[in-house]
């Protein structure tokens, strides 16, 4: 696993949002709380109170999102083990994830434009893709980092680790600066939108993300500066009946993959961005 970090950190200025708190007792554990915070340029506090409505918690094994007074757990990144070490374990080139990135056993070079926690992207990296996760919020970043840090270190999850580079910055410069000679095969986007499953977990986190990042509304903008690469394919995941993006560059209707809350939207540079030429 590479990482490349913007170096960029978090901006209260109005309204102080997130604290970061260690609730280990190890030293080493201390000692990364207490450099996170000055990197991500946050205050560390030693208890819950305070006008914090967030706080991200070290813990003596992994990183985690909290809201301040909710009965609700935490959030956090996790590639080996609970739900998604299961999902794991699950032949995962049936996912509609998989057809619509065009997945047919060959390794594809994938970009995430909207990395978040990590999922889709490394569904991705299991299937044996190579990944490149792209996150600019830097307390998202973090989570995602610790991670695949213990992903890492697992004997089940370790494989997945290598394949995925994490890079925080702005996800429509990082594209806009890409040379036409290192385009990827496919360039992946799954913008914030309202709750889409009836799952309870899903739902406390994308409260989480939702209180952390505030409304997304540059999703246009994302699939634009996606097209605008010429990359040959390019996904959005979306809601089952929420409308397709609008961009300028799109000439025709994508072909869709729909599943039972979710669909993908795949969009090829020769029908699009570029015009002419068949899909494939």
């Amino acid at each position: 696993m590479t990482t490349e970090d913007s170096g960029a950190v978090v901006d209260q200025r109005e309204t102080p949002t997130v604290a970061v708190r260690c609730m280990s007792s190890h030293p080493t554990r201390a000692a990364y709380a207490a450099d996170l915070a000055q990197t991500l340029g946050l205050p560390l506090v030693e208890d819950a109170d305070g006008p914090y409505p967030l706080l991200l918690i070290v813990t003596d094994d992994r990183l985690e999102l909290l809201q301040s007074g909710s009965p609700e757990g935490p959030t956090f990144c996790e590639f080996a083990d609970g739900a998604f070490g299961y999902r794991r374990s699950q032949p995962l080139r049936r996912e509609l994830l998989a057809r619509a990135v065009g997945f047919k056993g060959k390794a594809l070079h994938v970009i995430d434009m909207t990395a978040g926690l990590g999922r889709d992207a490394a569904v991705l990296a299991l299937l044996g893709c190579r990944v490149t996760a792209i996150e600019r919020h830097p307390v998202v970043f973090a989570l995602l980092e610790d991670g695949l840090r213990r992903a890492r270190e697992s004997d089940a999850a370790g494989s997945l680790a290598e394949r995925l580079t994490l890079v925080r910055a702005d996800a429509c410069d990082y594209v806009d600066a890409l040379p036409t000679n290192a385009l990827p095969d496919v360039i992946y986007l799954d913008p914030m939108f309202p709750e889409r499953t009836q799952s309870a977990l899903a739902k406390k986190e994308m409260r989480l993300l939702s209180l952390l990042l505030g409304g997304e509304e540059d999703a246009d903008r994302l699939l634009d500066a996606a097209l605008r690469t010429g990359c040959h394919r390019v996904v959005v995941k979306r809601p089952l009946h929420a409308p397709r993006l609008l961009t300028p560059l799109v000439r025709v209707p994508p072909i869709e993959f729909r599943g039972r809350s979710a669909r993908f939207d795949a969009y090829f540079t020769g029908t699009n961005a570029q015009g002419g030429g068949p899909l494939s």
